[in-house]
């Protein structure tokens, strides 16, 4: 019976917005509405779905505020709970951290494999790059390569 009143009345309006036929169609519609609403079957039903909303609602006002206590204790309950595992989450992010960094940075990690003494290599013992010539450059040239010290 619902879905009828709602294709009924879905159908009237859409009927209103798209008729051409002029004023004295929706007078005719609007006095058939009026008419409905105020059958006596009608007004009973209004009323006891009004009761209905009123007495669901003051249930649910009474009821809100247990349910918000009770919301507020489980979500405090679960972030004591992943807050008490907050040092043994740290101390694992550290260890893993850590153990990645070498040994010459202060971690706990593997030291790098010891240079080859025979490897000319790009960093000479100051720690500054080396570019190894293939022969000296002539001193006609009158430009020598001297890297800056930092």
């Amino acid at each position: 019976m619902r879905y009828k009143a709602v294709c009924i009345a879905g159908a009237a309006a859409g009927f209103v917005a798209g008729t051409r036929a002029g004023r004295e169609v929706y007078d005719k519609m609007l006095g058939y509405g009026k008419q409905v609403a105020g059958h006596p079957k009608v007004q009973q039903a209004t009323s006891a779905a009004q009761a209905r909303a009123t007495e669901l609602a003051k249930t649910a006002a009474a009821r809100a505020p247990d349910a918000a206590k009770s919301a507020a204790g489980s979500a405090a309950r679960t972030a004591q709970a992943q807050a008490s595992q907050l040092p043994r989450h740290y101390s694992r992010a550290k260890q893993a951290a850590t153990s990645r960094i070498p040994a010459r940075l202060r971690g706990t990690g593997s030291a790098p494999a010891p240079r080859d003494p025979s490897d000319a290599g790009d960093v000479g013992s100051d720690g500054g790059l080396v570019y190894p010539a293939s022969a000296p450059a002539p001193a006609s040239e009158g430009i020598r390569y001297t890297p800056d010290t930092p």
